[in-house]
């Protein structure tokens, strides 16, 4: 090596190996065109300050070439050597693919990468600072709008059926998106939630409840794709719960409106004078005891007439398990006025998609305003407990309710399929019933 090196203290800050590294590298562009298109042989080739050519075999059996720059850091010491460090500058390129670099933007790079040397900068841990910012920079971009566009998507098969997503997609929309939509996630702070829950946690407190979750878990789901760092600006415990009143203070929780089973008699004969698929939905929604969800979905194969069953699947249950219903004579009237050739029991005018929830709800407005479907459910456990003597499990079991703890669950090997036939042919009997006129009810047989 030629030239000369002016000595330093042992201790200097100054890193000596750089210094002497780049009197080596004074010598650049020593590859030639010809020699850069032309060399087969596995190897590195310098082309000069700190950048070299490396050729490798492939797996075809030709050749990759890509460009390295090769670099020390760290300082002389009585101990230790300074350390070696490559940064890969991407494959050669002869003809500007995608991905790939020229000759001339392999010594660019190298150039700034000795630059960067020179003012005591790492090339290594600046691209990879500028990486991160970049994706900072990304991220930062990234609206509520799409995170929660995102977060939907990938938690919709977990829930059960299309009426959740029309639920958080409906009340984001209406509540949330206008307000904080268009805003860099990473921006949304607790001004900002506030503003959304403010104007509706008073006059409509269960939305706002629902709103206030769900930005919760979106907010969430953005800090772990890394769109955001910090609190959470939604939670409730120890932070909105300092800023708004509880929910349970502010509205008083309202029960579905549900009819007096006393009235269901009187009720049902006016449902059944009535024709068309959504008196039928109805009608069968009463007498199964079920969720509404569960009648508009129900498909025929899930139908067994000759052994009196309707399976359904777990999927489309609450309780995340199978539930088995009987069908009663009556049921299976209605199932027998019906078109087999649907895909769905309760089709609409489409035969290939189910009835519209608002048919349903549209006629039971016109027979008996105030009601709501889900009512029934709650008229039929008020039935069941004063009017039977079954044991309360049956009822519950009959509604799909979780019964007991866990370690009595584990031990419970039947559905009390057949106690529950003999209460649903009892409610059948009950629903078909002459309306009395007294406050006496005459109570069911019970064969529990």
């Amino acid at each position: 090596m030629s030239g000369h090196v002016r000595r330093l203290p042992a201790q200097s800050s100054i890193d000596l190996w750089v210094l002497l590294w780049a009197q080596m590298a004074r010598r650049l562009n020593l590859l030639s065109p010809k020699f850069v298109e032309t060399i087969e042989k596995p190897g590195r080739y310098a082309d000069g300050g700190g950048l070299y050519l490396q050729v490798a075999a492939s797996r075809n059996g030709g050749v990759t070439k890509s460009w390295l720059f090769r670099y020390m850091r760290g300082h002389l010491s009585r101990t230790g050597n300074p350390t070696s460090r490559e940064m890969g500058l991407g494959p050669l390129s002869t003809n500007k693919r995608d991905g790939f670099i020229t000759t001339k933007e392999a010594r660019d790079r190298a150039y700034r990468a000795r630059e960067d040397l020179k003012a005591g900068i790492d090339p290594i841990e600046s691209r990879q600072a500028l990486r991160t910012a970049r994706k900072l920079d990304e991220a930062r971009s990234v609206t509520f709008s799409q995170c929660a566009a995102e977060y939907i998507e990938s938690h919709k098969a977990g829930w059960k059926g299309d009426k959740h997503v029309k639920l958080w997609k409906g009340s984001l929309g209406r509540y949330a998106e206008p307000v904080i939509g268009t805003l860099p996630v990473a921006a949304i702070d607790t001004a900002l939630v506030l503003k959304v829950l403010k104007p509706i946690w008073e006059t409509k407190t269960k939305t706002a409840v629902d709103v206030r979750l769900r930005i919760e878990l979106i907010l969430n789901w953005a800090k772990t794709h890394g769109y955001r760092d910090g609190d959470n600006p939604a939670r409730w415990k120890g932070h909105i719960k300092n800023a708004l009143p509880d929910p349970s203070k502010v509205a008083k929780v309202k029960h579905l409106s549900a009819m007096p089973y006393d009235e269901l008699p009187g009720f049902m004969g006016k449902l059944r004078a009535e024709t068309g698929t959504p008196a039928a939905a109805l009608e069968w929604t009463i007498l199964t005891a079920v969720r509404s969800d569960n009648t508009f979905a129900a498909t025929w194969p899930e139908i067994d007439i000759e052994k009196k069953v309707w399976a359904i699947p777990a999927e489309r249950m609450k309780a995340d398990s199978d539930h088995r219903v009987p069908l009663t004579d009556r049921m299976i009237e209605i199932l027998e006025k019906l078109d087999r050739g649907t895909t769905f029991v309760f089709a609409g005018q489409n035969p290939k998609k189910k009835l519209p929830h608002e048919k349903m709800l549209k006629l039971l407005k016109a027979l008996r305003p105030g009601l709501t479907v889900h009512g029934f459910r709650s008229t039929f456990k008020d039935w069941a407990s004063e009017q039977t003597a079954y044991a309360n499990e049956v009822s519950e079991m009959a509604l799909a309710h979780t019964v007991g703890d866990k370690v009595e669950n584990a031990y419970r090997r039947t559905d009390l399929f057949e106690k529950r036939r003999r209460l649903m042919a009892d409610w059948a009997q009950y629903c078909a019933s002459v309306p009395v006129t007294s406050s006496k009810v005459v109570p069911m047989r019970s064969n529990a």
